[in-house]
């Protein structure tokens, strides 16, 4: 017995020096351990299909990677050279010695069918700490070559149709965050009297969306570089289609500000996944240009933003109700209308590819290959060369570095699932942890500070204008207030609105207000004595220190809140209305122009992006980031000449046209300063921080309205000037290979 051990043993160290000797390189060949799989034959020959290169077979294509492409003579003959290709799984003779492996004789350096305390355990021990210890290097040489050749294959398959549709399909996407941002500024008017809202309550939904895209940007961009691009932004686009549509019919406050903020989660996703899906469609000197075009979806997803409203909103008759209690007015219809970007974009998303690069970068040769074909055929096809073969036969995979979960067969689901999670959320950590190396730690910090300071000055200052807007309409208002004082009025009957108006230290006995809207009006130290109040609507509307003997209020929206410090002696309150009653003809106008100056503000961006897209590629990243960041910073200056309405519109539409210039190319940056299977978690976690940016901002800013210009101004050309200074110390990535 003792004897056949020994000759078993002989028999694999004897196997081990012909492996050797047929592989000079034997370090890169041995098996993963640390896989625990059960079918080592197949896993070991599909492991070397990914792993050879030209240095351990020098009979194939060389350093010039020929062996790539069929047209390659020695690339050709592998099969009769013991070569591989992307059809065969290993037989050559190195591979009959893990065929008997298979059958039963363990390897030494896979630890499998070894005997307890045996020789064979020692060296399996011994070669998975070494193959831990190279396989990071191995796999930063995998990227590089595989970052060169996909580069060389993109070329090939050229610019053509394929790209362009789905340059249209992840526009749709885009444009549904550009709708997102505008939803709660645009309803926030009708929906603060439809639910009764708060100042705080008010502040709130504003910002909400804004925590739930970063959120949203968080997660989906780290999960999209482990279960794919499209998968992930599928998910998060059905997330905010879905809560779209019942944030439209919810009722309450609560519900609604719920939904808004997974709304907000879902479309998180888009931008950092959208750019980066896109541009491992994109050759290099097409990359810069082409993500360009594509911001101006953003633009778009304004425009449309502000076209429906200005459509829907102000019409009342687009409304219904059951009762008093459940109310869908023409706002509700307009939320509805916002989701249907989102839609579209997972309908058309539906009928697109995964990403090729995901794919390699996974070690899935066969799904990647077949993508690049159906590029190469679709653009071939489009411009009339039906006839021209992809000639790619074999592409460089990166080496695998993830642990497999074995739960076995007798787990229950649920532990499965939660040992799926765990190892998931493992995956993500040790990828946002990654972008903090040495490698990258650099890099990640100045642009934390640039995407930061950018963010906090844009998002500050257009919310900061149309509240300047708002401000400015008020003043007006407020200075065409008419007031009473000491009037004494009996046995009239008011039927005819009541607008801005004051009325202090009157006294009304018997009088009547019937069928009336009160709108912007205030009574001070006034008794009402036997007064009959009916059907009545009320906006912006307070009685203060007041006194009410003997009245009856019927059918009416006065609420406790609108009377302050007030003494109601045998008053009664009969049938109130419930929920707040919304008139648009009072408010037209200044929805009008709400949905104006955003329509405008928006608008106003194409001649940058038009700009920026045409230049990308000829300045520079960094020449287009920090010019543009300067001259916007200049620019924040003439904010102090902006007195009126429409002084304040044209600086806001000279902002965004010059700072849109510097997001594009902020955009583009992003993208190319990152790996493959880095780049989606490392542009969601600056989009977090950009939207973490842009609720400081909006809160500071607003803070001062009304109070001094000096500070909001001074504020966001400070931060300018400081991201612009940093956006120098920035790598120039023109030019260069997509990692």
């Amino acid at each position: 017995m003792e004897d056949g051990y020994q000759n078993r043993t002989a028999f694999i160290k004897g196997a081990k020096d012909i492996a050797k000797e047929v592989k000079r390189q034997a370090s890169k060949k041995v098996g993963r351990s640390v896989d625990r799989v059960n079918d080592e034959y197949s896993r070991r020959s599909y492991s070397r299909f990914e792993e050879d290169d030209d240095d351990d077979y020098p009979a194939q294509g060389g350093q010039d990677g020929g062996g790539y492409y069929r047209g390659d003579s020695q690339a050709a003959n592998e099969d009769d050279e013991g070569g591989h290709s992307d059809s065969t799984e290993g037989h050559d003779e190195d591979d009959e010695i893990y065929e008997g492996e298979y059958q039963g004789i363990p390897r030494a350096d896979s630890g499998k069918g070894s005997l307890a305390g045996g020789p064979g355990s020692v060296a399996a021990g011994a070669q998975q700490f070494r193959d831990i210890g190279v396989s990071e290097a191995e796999r930063r040489k995998d990227q590089e070559e595989l970052a060169q050749q996909y580069e060389t294959i993109l070329q090939e398959c050229g610019h053509g149709k394929f790209q362009w549709t789905l340059y249209f399909v992840l526009g749709l996407a885009l444009m549904a965050d550009g709708v997102e941002i505008f939803v709660v500024g645009f309803v926030l008017p009708s929906a603060e009297k439809d639910m009764c809202l708060s100042e705080p309550n008010k502040s709130m939904l504003g910002l909400i969306v804004y925590f739930g895209m970063m959120v949203g940007a968080f997660l989906w961009g780290a999960l999209a570089d482990r279960i794919g691009r499209r998968q992930s932004l599928l998910i998060s686009l059905s997330i905010n289609s879905i809560f779209s549509f019942f944030s439209s019919f919810v009722q309450g406050y609560s519900t609604f500000l719920f939904c808004r903020l997974l709304s907000g989660v879902g479309i998180g996703g888009s931008i950092p996944i959208v750019f980066s899906y896109y541009s491992e469609f994109l050759s290099q000197e097409k990359r810069g240009e082409h993500l360009s075009w594509l911001c101006m979806f953003w633009m778009i997803g304004g425009i449309y933003a502000s076209a429906m409203a200005w459509a829907i909103i102000p019409h009342y008759g687009w409304s219904f109700q059951m009762g008093s209690a459940y109310q869908f007015h023409s706002w509700r219809v307009f939320v509805l209308v916002c989701a249907f970007p989102s839609v579209a974009a997972i309908a058309a998303l539906s009928a697109m590819p995964e990403s090729p690069r995901f794919y390699l970068e996974n070690g899935k040769h066969d799904e990647g290959w077949m993508i690049l074909k159906q590029v190469h055929d679709t653009n071939m096809r489009a411009k009339g060369h039906p006839e021209k073969v992809f000639t790619v036969t074999t592409i460089k995979t990166v080496k695998q570095m993830d642990e497999l979960v074995d739960s076995g067969t007798d787990t229950p689901v649920w532990q499965r699932y939660r040992l799926k999670i765990m190892s998931l959320s493992r995956q993500i950590r040790n990828n946002i942890v990654a972008c903090f190396t040495p490698e990258y730690k650099r890099t990640t910090f100045m642009l934390m500070a640039v995407w930061f300071t950018m963010s906090f000055s844009y998002y500050g200052l257009t919310v900061w204008f149309p509240d300047m807007i708002k401000y400015i309409q008020k003043q007006e208002y407020e200075s065409r207030t008419k007031t009473f004082s000491k009037e004494r009025v009996e046995h009239v009957t008011f039927n005819f609105t009541l607008e801005n108006q004051v009325h202090r230290q009157g006294h009304y006995f018997n009088d009547k207000f019937l069928n009336l809207k009160m709108k912007s009006m205030v009574f001070e130290d006034s008794i009402f004595e036997e007064c009959y109040f009916e059907d009545i609507t009320s906006t912006h509307t307070v009685f203060r220190n007041c006194t009410f003997i003997a009245s009856l209020f019927y059918n009416t929206d006065l609420f406790k809140y609108r009377f302050v410090d007030c003494k109601l002696v045998n008053s009664t309150f009969l049938h109130n209305k419930e929920g707040c009653m919304l008139d648009f003809s009072d408010d037209f106008n200044n929805a009008y122009m709400i949905y104006f100056v955003n329509f405008l503000g928006t608008l106003a961006v194409l001649p940058g992006n038009i700009v920026s897209a045409l230049l990308m590629d000829k300045i520079g990243r960094l020449r287009m980031l920090a010019g543009s960041s300067v001259i916007s910073c200049v620019s924040c200056f003439f904010l102090m000449f902006g007195n009126s309405e429409s002084g304040m519109i044209a600086l806001l539409c000279l902002f965004g046209g010059i700072s849109i210039a510097s997001w594009n190319a902020l955009d583009v940056i992003t993208v190319e300063l990152y790996p493959s299977d880095k780049r989606t978690t490392a542009f969601g976690f600056l989009n977090a921080l950009c939207k973490l940016a842009a609720v400081l901002g909006i809160s500071i800013f607003q803070s001062f309205v009304g109070i001094t210009k000096a500070v909001p101004i001074l504020f966001a050309a400070g931060a300018l000037a400081a991201g612009s200074f940093l956006a120098t110390k920035l790598p120039e990535t023109r030019g260069q290979v997509l990692q």
